[in-house]
């Protein structure tokens, strides 16, 4: 089969072709694990961390993605369940313990034996990939195999961002950084909160203007002041400033949630002007988000077919994939970038 991997840590600013295509066997399922055929991919930031290095996989070569949209082929011992010829996904979450007490209270994303798709185990950049049978997700048949991609990544991740903020519907709040994960949340928050502003701080213009056509109530740039005061705010972005810029913006008590797996260094010098009394006094809160639980993926599954979602995906072919990480890298973003694998 054909596969694009990562063979080594590099920087994307200097080496715009990280992936090589290569030919691998087709795996063979084990027990308790599904074979899939990759229809498309999903492409993320994430991947960007991973070959730089903030979070290194854990072996090479390894065939990265995480955003999984694949048709069951074959089933190892033990698994009737998802059916061969069924649709199904794969999320960030490839396995975890499930015997631990973190596991046991369904925060599997937490396990210390957490391993992730694509960084931990081979992944979707590829004609083909095995996963457990149990993190392979039934999708919704409203949504073509291009637009489920980002849902599982993107989507799901976001959700679990959204359920940590603990908005109340009315409040008003906020989102730093604008790109494939971002415009799904705005979605989500105007289907889950109707009566919340949501608040838009970006650098590009363009992605200013994307997220008023999608309903924001403002949009400004990233160190802008919002027009009112935030009960929370979801950072998506892989640098500093947004998250120094939106503690000054947050209400009393107001919640702080960075959804981002790592951050970057080359601005962390901006946390030298962190203020005790503009940024984290009255009770402000900071949380990050690990990971994502399967619980999460199914339950934003149900509610993105529920309000008949439509991410904003951007195509690429298969043999493209690092055009599509390096545009990534440069920001050129519009929504959600999907790689075609088998089509």
């Amino acid at each position: 089969m054909k596969a694009q991997v990562i063979e080594c840590i590099t920087d994307l600013s200097e080496n715009t072709e990280p992936l090589s295509m290569v030919d691998m066997p087709v795996p063979e399922p084990g027990a308790g694990e599904v074979l899939l055929k990759v229809r498309t991919c999903g492409v993320c930031h994430t991947e960007l961390d991973e070959i730089e290095g903030r979070t290194p996989p854990a072996f090479f070569p390894i065939v990265p993605g995480h955003q999984v949209v694949s048709e069951v082929v074959a089933q190892g011992a033990g698994v009737s369940e998802p059916e061969i010829g069924s649709r199904v996904g794969v999320a960030w979450i490839y396995s975890a313990c499930g015997e631990c007490e973190l596991c046991l209270d369904g925060k599997e994303n937490l396990c210390k034996d957490f391993r992730a798709t694509g960084r931990d185990a081979h992944g979707g950049y590829a004609e083909y990939m095995v996963v457990p049978a149990v993190y392979a997700y039934p999708l919704p048949e409203i949504f073509s195999d291009a637009e489920a991609a980002p849902l599982l990544c993107a989507g799901a991740v976001g959700y679990r961002s959204l359920k940590l903020l603990n908005l109340q519907n009315g409040q008003a709040a906020g989102l730093t950084g604008f790109g494939a994960s971002a415009h799904l949340v705005l979605k989500l928050m105007r289907f889950l909160y109707p009566d919340s502003a949501v608040h838009v701080f970006a650098r590009s213009p363009q992605e200013r203007e994307f997220a008023l056509s999608l309903g924001a109530e403002w949009a400004g740039d990233t160190a802008d002041t919002s027009p009112e005061p935030l009960a929370g705010i979801i950072d998506t972005t892989p640098v500093w400033l947004p998250v120094l810029s939106a503690m000054e913006n947050l209400k009393p008590s107001g919640r702080l949630v960075i959804n981002a797996i790592r951050k970057e260094s080359k601005d962390q010098d901006v946390l030298m002007r962190l203020d005790y009394a503009r940024h984290l006094w009255m009770e402000k809160e900071m949380k990050s988000v690990a990971n994502v639980t399967a619980g999460d993926v199914r339950e934003f599954l149900a509610i993105a077919e529920k309000m008949k979602m439509r991410p904003e995906v951007q195509l690429y072919p298969f043999e493209e994939a690092n055009k599509a990480l390096t545009d990534i890298k440069r920001r050129r973003i519009k929504g959600a970038k999907v790689l075609q694998v088998n089509c």
